[in-house]
């Protein structure tokens, strides 16, 4: 073999490695960030699952509880506008935003419940406590796995270099989905005498 051909070899393997490399890593960066992007919206998706079951829920432990606190109308219309809005929310921040609203609702609800001993003594209320006590539990896990999806996501996209590749395809951050203040906080029950 010839100096010439050694040396035109020799060229041509490290133009080939030179392309070859960086669109390797492209495209496995690239990959990476489409996986991560479908993992945070399907921890969303388990998130929306359990706050349907919820928003499923709250109508027949409302008319529960109405039918024993009737003088509670403004706590009732809260909770029913909360759940109106969830139902209308179409953007992931909307949601988020009418579900933190429909929790605070909720928390208010409960409070009343606690005024109440023969409600709590109810069998039908009893059941329907568990279960919205049981979704809650079930939207706090999902919402957990959901933040944590973001925050590897986001982590990911702000990242140097693979924030230029996130930037050249349009990836953007997702939104966390925190809990309100008012909701960080137990409320405060008070007895009458």
């Amino acid at each position: 073999m010839s100096k010439t051909l050694k040396t035109v070899l020799i060229v041509v393997g490290i133009l080939v490695l030179v392309i070859l490399i960086p669109l390797l890593y492209l495209k496995g960066t690239y990959n990476s960030l489409v996986t991560m992007d479908e993992g945070v919206k399907a921890a969303w998706a388990q998130v929306e699952n359990q706050l349907q079951r919820r928003y499923d829920l709250i109508p027949n432990y409302v008319e529960t509880v109405k039918g024993y606190a009737r003088h509670e109308k403004e706590v009732f219309v809260k909770v029913t506008e909360a759940r109106s809005r969830v139902g209308s929310a179409k953007s992931l921040n909307e949601k988020i935003q009418a579900n933190n609203q429909l929790s605070s609702a909720l928390a208010r609800l409960l409070v009343v419940v606690e005024r109440y001993p023969d409600l709590k003594a109810n069998t039908n209320f009893i059941r329907l406590q568990d279960e919205l006590a049981g979704t809650e539990n079930r939207i706090a896990v999902e919402r957990r796995r959901y933040n944590e999806a973001v925050r590897v996501y986001n982590t990911k996209i702000r990242s140097f270099p693979t924030n230029i590749i996130a930037g050249m395809f349009c990836f953007e951050k997702a939104t966390f989905f925190q809990v309100p203040k008012e909701r960080q906080e137990a409320p405060k029950v008070k007895f009458t005498d």
